[in-house]
C-alpha cells in the first residue's frame, strides 16, 4: 500500500475533513480518529440511520481507528501530546479556536513534534479575516459564487444536491498532504496546511472572474439553467425516456448536424459560430429535442449522437447508476462490509493506482473500538493503566 508507515492523528468531523483521511486510509495509512466524548463524531448522528448506525458515518469513516476522549480533561490532553510524537500527521476540521484553546495550534504541536505536517480545515481560511465565522458545506457554495451560478435563469440561486464544498475542499486537503509528505522526505520539514472551503470552490470558476478584465464591466456572469449561455447546442434536453446532455463546440457542430439528418444548420448565418448558435438557442433546443423524440428512448437517441462524435451523455438519477455498465466496471458502485449494517453500497475509490491495484478490507469503527489498541501499541499503556482510564471515563467506549 503506497501509505503503508504513515500515521495520521485524525480530528476531523462530518464530512470534509473525514473525506481527506479516508481517502488516506484506502492507500494503507494508519489512521487514528480522536472522537470526544460522549457522542464522539456528530456524523454518527446523521442520516441515514439503521439499528442506531449511520451509513454517512460508515461511508466516510471506513480504516480509521476509533479512540474516543473526554477532551475536557488533562489526562486526555497528554495523551493526545504524546500521540503527537508519534504521528506524521495531524488534521482537524474544528470550529474557529477550538485546536488553540485546547493547546493543540500547529506552534504549539510543532515544538514538540518538528516534522509534523498539520492540515486545517474550515469554511474561510484560519488565517483571514473571516475565519472567526463557522460555515458547512452551503455557507461556502453561497459564499464563492457557486450558488449564484447554479438554477433557472429566472429563479433564485439554488444549492448543489451533494456535499460537493466539503467533498472538493477533502480531495484537496488529500492532494496537499501527499505534496507536503514529499517536500518533508526532500528537506526534513514539516508545515502548515490552511484550507479554505471557500477557497477551494473559488478556484473553480472559469471565465467567472476574469471576464470582467477581458471584457470590462459590462460583464456579469448570471445562472445559465439547463443551457450554456454563450455556447449552443450546450446543454439539458428532454428525451424520449428522460433527459440527456450534449456539449457541442465549434469542432463538434458539423457532427451534430449530420447526426440529426440537418446538413443545411452547419452553414447557416444563426449558427456559424458558438456565439451565434447561443443567441439562437432556443431555435436550436426546439430542433434537437423534437429530433430526439422520433427514437424509441434516450439509449437510441445517444448511440447516434456518438457514433458522430457528438459528446452526449443520460441524465442518470444516482439509483440508476447502482446497476450501470460504466460504474460496476470502473469498482464505482463497491460492496462493503459493516458490523451492523451488513453489505451496502457505496462510492468506490476515484484513484486508479497502478501500483496499487487491490484495496484494503476495512471498515468504520464503533466509537471508542480502538481506544486499548491505540494506548497500547503506540504509546504502551498496559492494560491496568487503559483500565483505570476508563474507570476515570478518559476512554469512553460504546456498547459492543
Amino acid at each position: 500500500m503506497i501509505l503503508n508507515g504513515i500515521r495520521v492523528l485524525d480530528f476531523t468531523q462530518y464530512l470534509a475533513g473525514p473525506t481527506a483521511t479516508r481517502l488516506m486510509a484506502e492507500m494503507g495509512a494508519e489512521i487514528i480518529k480522536i472522537e470526544a466524548a460522549p457522542g464522539g463524531d456528530p456524523g454518527r448522528l446523521l442520516p441515514l440511520i439503521r439499528d442506531g448506525r449511520s451509513g454517512f458515518f460508515v461511508q466516510q469513516n471506513r480504516g480509521k481507528q476509533s479512540l474516543c476522549l473526554d477532551l475536557n480533561s488533562p489526562v486526555a490532553h497528554a495523551i493526545i501530546r504524546d500521540l503527537v510524537t508519534k504521528v506524521d500527521i495531524v488534521i482537524e476540521n474544528f470550529g474557529p479556536g477550538v485546536m488553540e484553546k485546547r493547546g493543540f495550534d500547529y506552534a504549539s504541536l510543532r515544538a514538540i513534534n518538528p516534522r509534523l505536517i498539520m492540515v486545517s480545515v474550515s469554511a474561510f481560511g484560519r488565517h483571514s479575516t473571516l475565519a472567526h465565522k463557522t460555515g458547512y458545506d452551503w455557507i461556502a457554495q453561497a459564499f464563492s459564487g457557486l450558488m449564484h451560478m447554479t438554477g433557472p435563469r429566472e429563479g433564485p440561486p439554488h444549492p448543489v444536491g451533494i456535499g460537493v464544498c466539503d467533498t472538493n475542499v477533502g480531495v484537496h486537503g488529500f492532494a496537499a498532504l501527499g505534496y507536503a509528505l514529499y517536500h518533508r522526505t526532500q528537506t526534513g520539514e514539516g508545515q502548515y496546511v490552511d484550507l479554505s472551503m471557500v477557497d477551494a470552490m473559488y478556484h473553480m470558476h472559469e471565465y467567472n472572474v476574469h471576464g470582467r478584465s477581458v471584457v470590462g464591466e459590462s460583464f456579469d456572469p448570471k445562472r445559465m439553467g439547463a443551457h450554456h449561455e454563450m455556447i449552443a447546442p450546450f446543454g439539458v434536453f428532454k428525451g424520449p425516456s428522460g433527459y440527456f446532455v450534449i456539449a457541442v463546440l465549434q469542432l463538434q457542430w458539423a457532427g451534430l448536424c449530420r447526426a440529426i439528418g440537418r446538413a443545411d444548420l452547419e452553414k447557416d448565418p444563426r449558427f456559424l459560430d458558438g456565439g451565434a448558435r447561443a443567441r439562437h438557442q432556443l431555435i436550436l433546443i426546439e430542433i434537437v429535442e423534437a429530433w430526439a423524440a422520433t427514437f424509441p428512448d434516450n439509449d437510441a437517441v445517444i448511440a447516434v449522437l456518438e457514433a458522430a462524435r457528438v459528446p452526449a451523455a443520460p441524465v442518470l438519477t444516482p439509483i440508476e447508476t447502482l446497476e450501470n455498465e460504466y460504474f460496476l466496471d470502473r469498482g464505482m458502485v463497491r460492496t462493503v462490509r459493516d458490523p451492523i449494517l451488513g453489505e451496502l453500497q457505496i462510492p468506490g475509490f476515484p484513484f486508479k493506482f497502478s501500483a496499487q491495484t487491490q484495496l484494503p478490507d476495512i471498515e468504520a469503527p464503533l466509537l471508542g473500538q480502538h481506544n486499548g489498541t491505540v494506548l497500547s501499541r503506540v504509546l504502551g499503556y498496559d492494560a491496568e493503566r487503559i483500565a483505570e482510564l476508563e474507570r476515570e471515563q478518559v476512554l469512553v467506549s460504546a456498547p459492543r
